[in-house]
């Protein structure tokens, strides 16, 4: 079994080569619902849907996110009426937050709404909230408090950023599954994906990163940088603003007691021997997903080094 922790669309994109190569049933694929909010009195989890929209094939290959080809008729009428619009939801999109929302009013958790909608989408692999409970990012900006969503959408990344809080954090605990397929896993994959928003959220839930550090599973990380800057995203100025250096050698920093291999770009050559300083094994690849056939050459590559780490213990 292969297990991936996973958020946003760097870690969909690497998800849509690794179901291409490994079989789908053996995935499980534990995702962050720090990014989860309620807007229009709907559920939404962003991450979720990035992920299994991508799984799926419906996902707006242009945007990263969304359905393609989707309608805005919902969105424009809410306009009309006076609401302030600024989380873009599509029509078909809207489908997937109606059905998840009512599966939570109907008693449901969060596990198995996004049970149900697999099933429903046809999607074979396993995709595990990190948490059934409430849980927020929130980003400390200097015009105050927000939503993480409100930083990155409704704000476009360009507020002063100067601290991160993980709202729900003493209280949220691993879903259901979490904690025994990483300890149950083959290999572990953390995915090309923001580490401040996106991973350590998941490493913040009690008893997550003890598991990771336990398991018996190798563990590679996916470097989302290259260059020396995000590809999508805004990574970079997170970084800045938690004093972090805007280097691959910072996420490796960030996840080296539970990581057992970093996979660099190649355009970050030099930066193998001092992330190897950590104690870190660490492999130097084209990371950059231009289109299908680059997820997949990437997704094979991470399955070779998942190999060369176990015929070296």
């Amino acid at each position: 079994m292969i297990v991936a922790l996973a958020g946003g669309v760097g870690a969909a994109r690497f998800i849509e080569g690794l179901v291409r190569v490994h079989p789908r049933e053996k995935i499980t694929i534990i995702v962050n619902t720090g990014d989860d909010i309620e807007l229009y009195g709907l559920h939404i989890s962003p991450d979720i849907d990035i992920i299994t929209y991508t799984i799926a094939g419906i996902v707006d290959k242009k945007k990263g996110w969304g359905i393609e080809d989707d309608s805005f008729n919902f969105l424009n009428m809410l306009k009309n009426y006076g609401i302030d619009t600024w989380f873009n939801i599509g029509d078909r999109d809207l489908a997937t937050h109606i059905i998840r929302t009512d599966f939570l009013r109907r008693g449901l958790t969060l596990s198995e709404a996004t049970e149900r909608l697999c099933k429903l989408l046809n999607l074979k692999v396993k995709i595990l909230p990190m948490s059934n409970e409430k849980f927020q990012t929130r980003i400390i900006t200097d015009r105050g408090n927000i939503h993480f969503q409100e930083y990155l959408v409704k704000r476009s990344s360009q507020d002063q950023v100067r601290d991160i809080l993980f709202e729900g954090e003493k209280k949220a605990k691993p879903a259901p599954g979490v904690i025994e397929s990483i300890l149950n896993a083959e290999l572990i994959i953390v995915c090309p994906s923001n580490p401040l928003v996106s991973i350590r959220t998941i490493l913040s839930v009690d008893g997550i990163e003890k598991a990771l550090k336990e398991t018996k599973a190798k563990t590679i990380s996916i470097t989302p940088l290259i260059g020396g800057s995000p590809v999508k995203g805004p990574l970079d100025k997170l970084m800045k603003g938690m004093g972090l250096e805007v280097s691959s050698f910072s996420i490796a920093n960030i996840y080296k007691d539970f990581i057992d291999a970093f996979v660099l770009d190649v355009t970050d050559r030099d930066l193998k021997e001092k992330i190897e300083s950590l104690g870190i094994d660490v492999y130097v690849i084209d990371t950059l997903m231009k289109g299908l056939k680059e997820k997949i050459q990437i997704a094979e590559n991470i399955l070779r080094i998942g190999d060369e780490l176990k015929r070296e213990e």
